[in-house]
């Protein structure tokens, strides 16, 4: 009988070491596993890392190369990149079930026994020791370093209790209390922001790096682990918190650079495959494409701008938040109206501030530019490259004079009319209000014809927070929205957008006394 031709449902049934021999079972390494199955899977064009976007040409065929090297592993990347999602899809790779010494604490392979405890039973039991079956699941053991984590945590320490108890000295080996490695044997082992570790923790992993052994204290012990290991690291942590000391670093086989989304189109599916959306938002809330393209040009600004720290990154954790928030503001809008449906807005993106101010690390923090005005800046950038990809350029209509794009709108508000955008309008009011604006409602009719009538008034709000960021019209902000008017006047009169919030003017008040 081959082993290699027994199928899982039938593995669980041998449950001795001698039923295990003569099934044909020979011992593998956990690397030779995870190579095997990564060979296997390419031959038949199987996807390897299923749900990992924007890593096809640089990332995955770098982990793949390693994984064939049977290297261990360094994923190096700023916040937010993915590098725990892809240490943890390596378990995939692992066979479905291996055998184990039934209760042994190192996961003991019957034929290459490592811990006292099988050896034990197996001289005694012989062909009769009992063997249990563990799942790849199983297999995975991750640890975050912080300042805390000691060298017992990792490695193990000799166990007082269990001396005096089993009367037994402190050089036995039966008396040591394993760490995290030693039961990660015959597994993948991850540590999380290696460079947090201290130095002298780091240290301890030399030995087991390169030889594939441990020591405790000063016993003879000696186990030689098979444990596929792979960290991530952070740069930022390279020079703010702690380092990866050199000797380490060296046994590292492979260390493999990660990288944010390059493209709008590779961040979106990124955003919409993790955000968090209820059935009860989807039957509630429409969105549409423009909304999608707006969060993710707000992250590209966020990791061009100089005011936000580029050492610290913009974690992809931005866009999936501020989707979440987008959608949650449109929400709670039709609870508040009582509708049963509503569509995404402009207001509901620009609802997503404090998804933002929480991600972004300030080059100058706590200085002028607060982390709420940031925030608002980037979003404004965002709509300014966006409208380009939907409306004509302002600037080259500017030139046009009375053929400019723009003239009937941009003349409305130069009469002196105003319009108010609320976070909470009803979709009547919010409906009557766009169309109130002479030429808009024509204007996105003839460039967004074949749009459905949602999309089309998202496009009329979405035209004049444009024409605010080119300046020819003006944004200001109200307590519960923002007014649109003519840029002249508004200079003499309400903060603009990016103003601070303790000089908004009250919208109930400025009812009042018009």
């Amino acid at each position: 009988m081959n082993y290699k031709d027994i199928t899982p449902q039938n593995l669980l049934k041998i449950t001795t070491l001698g039923q295990l021999r003569a099934a044909g079972y020979e011992p593998k390494s956990v690397k030779q596993e995870l190579r095997d199955n990564l060979i296997s899977k390419l031959r038949n064009k199987e996807e390897v890392f299923p749900g990992i976007w924007g890593y096809e040409e640089t990332v995955i065929p770098d982990m793949q190369r390693a994984i064939l090297s049977m290297h261990h592993i360094n994923l190096l990347g700023l916040r937010g990149q993915a590098k725990t999602r892809l240490a943890r899809m390596l378990v995939e790779l692992l066979d479905e079930y291996i055998p184990v010494v039934a209760g042994s604490e190192l996961n003991d392979d019957p034929l290459q026994p490592l811990s006292v405890f099988a050896k034990h039973l197996i001289l005694e039991k012989g062909d009769d020791t009992p063997v249990a079956w563990m799942h790849r699941s199983e297999r995975y053991t991750e640890k975050l370093a912080t300042p805390d984590v000691s060298v017992a945590d990792l490695i193990g320490d000799a166990d007082p209790i269990k001396a005096a108890t089993l009367k037994l000295p402190y050089s036995d080996e039966r008396v040591i209390h394993f760490g995290l490695i030693p039961r990660s044997h015959r597994g993948i082992f991850v540590i999380n922001e290696l460079p947090d570790l201290q130095a002298r923790i780091q240290v301890s992993l030399f030995n087991i790096l390169q030889e594939g052994d441990i020591q405790i204290r000063g016993f003879k012990v000696r186990l030689p682990l098979d444990i596929q290991f792979v960290f991530t690291a952070n740069p930022e942590d390279y020079t703010n918190r702690g380092s990866i000391v050199t000797p380490l670093k060296d046994r590292i086989d492979s260390q493999i650079i990660t990288h944010y989304p390059k493209s709008i189109e590779v961040g979106k599916k990124i955003t919409l495959q993790e955000a968090r959306i209820h059935k009860e938002q989807q039957q509630i809330v429409t969105t549409n494409q423009l909304v999608s393209d707006l969060i993710e040009q707000v992250a590209m600004e966020a990791r061009e701008s100089e005011f936000v720290d580029a050492k610290s990154g913009v974690s992809a954790r931005l866009t999936i938040s501020a989707y979440e928030n987008t959608i949650s503001a449109a929400e709670r809008r039709a609870l508040i109206n009582g509708e049963a449906q509503t569509f995404v807005r402009v207001t509901d993106f620009l609802a997503a501030v404090p998804a933002l101010t929480g991600k972004v690390e300030l080059v100058y923090e706590g200085e002028q530019e607060g982390p709420s005005i940031v925030a608002q800046k980037l979003m404004g950038k965002a709509i300014r490259n966006q409208f380009l990809n939907y409306f004509p350029d302002p600037d080259k209509q500017k030139k046009l004079k009375e053929q400019n794009a723009y003239k009937k709108v941009t003349d409305w508000f130069g009469e002196g009319h105003t319009l108010d955008i609320l976070q909470d309008m009803p979709a009547a009011e919010y409906n009557k209000s766009l169309n109130s604006v002479p030429g808009l409602a024509a204007l996105v009719d003839k460039l967004h014809s074949k749009s459905d009538a949602q999309t089309k008034l998202f496009l009329m709000e979405f035209c004049l927070h444009g024409l605010a960021e080119h300046s020819l019209i003006s944004r200001n902000k109200l307590t519960a929205g923002l007014q649109f008017k003519d840029l002249l006047s508004s200079m003499f009169t309400m903060p603009s957008f990016s103003d601070d919030d303790d000089e908004e003017e009250d919208y109930g008040s400025r009812k009042k006394r018009k």
